[in-house]
């Protein structure tokens, strides 16, 4: 089956690469709920950080929250499949991950769906946004600009994905000819929503994964493995 799958990608004239977090679990950045697994974290629901009203409610505690999970990542390296997929210039990828591990692979073209955790932002929306060290990352402090808190650059529980990243989305899945979607349950909305357009506009589906997912009826080819060793077998 990767054989096929191979031979469908070449022949693509327009691919894109839809990720979750089962690309860069490899690279041992911790998923969303594993970064709460030791110490104090264990005694916090990530989903309650992980919004506007945790934040409202305890800014301190949600910037402690995220700087651990930002020294994780820094401390991770892209694996083969970030590496593979950087490597090809005519690939777009659309990631619901929030780490820089594509970015640091070489990747160019990529669109962010939940934003980053290499950046702060104004909690206000007055529209200050800074980049920041993951591997040393920023106390909670005020805003240069407008002095509300700064928060981490993504998009939380309860929040919309921002228009223009979302549009860009929506349309390179009804453009692309091949959908190529990697490590991702398909379970989070609306980002998942994009699987079904892809198919609707006429794509091809390929789904790489550990174990079968909400993307599994849709797809024209599903490989069961890990992406560090498919998805560079998939792109060669």
């Amino acid at each position: 089956m990767s054989k096929t799958a191979s031979r469908i990608v070449s022949e693509a004239r327009n691919l894109v690469a839809f990720s979750g977090a089962g690309l860069s679990a490899e690279s041992g950045v911790p998923t969303f709920r594993d970064a709460t697994t030791g110490g104090l974290w264990k005694r916090h629901d990530p989903t309650k950080l992980a919004s506007p009203q945790g934040f409202a409610r305890d800014p301190q505690l949600v910037v402690e929250w995220y700087a651990h999970r930002r020294r994780a990542i820094a401390q991770a390296v892209p694996n083969p499949a970030h590496r593979a997929l950087a490597a090809r210039d005519d690939i777009l990828n659309i990631t619901q991950n929030v780490d820089d591990l594509l970015e640091r692979a070489g990747a160019q073209a990529l669109v962010r769906l939940h934003g980053t955790l290499a950046a702060d932002r104004c909690d206000s929306g007055c529209g200050y946004r800074e980049s920041i060290d993951l591997a040393d990352p920023p106390s909670l402090r005020s805003c240069p600009r407008c002095g509300d808190h700064l928060r981490p650059d993504v998009v939380w529980f309860g929040e919309t994905l921002p228009a223009n990243v979302w549009e860009a989305a929506e349309s390179a899945c009804r453009r692309c000819d091949v959908l190529l979607i990697i490590g991702t349950s398909a379970a989070v909305h609306p980002a998942a929503g994009l699987i079904g357009l892809a198919k609707a506009s006429g794509a091809q589906l390929i789904v790489i994964n550990t174990q079968p997912s909400e993307a599994s009826e849709l797809a024209d080819i599903e490989l069961l493995g890990n992406a560090s060793a498919l998805v560079p077998e998939v792109l060669d």
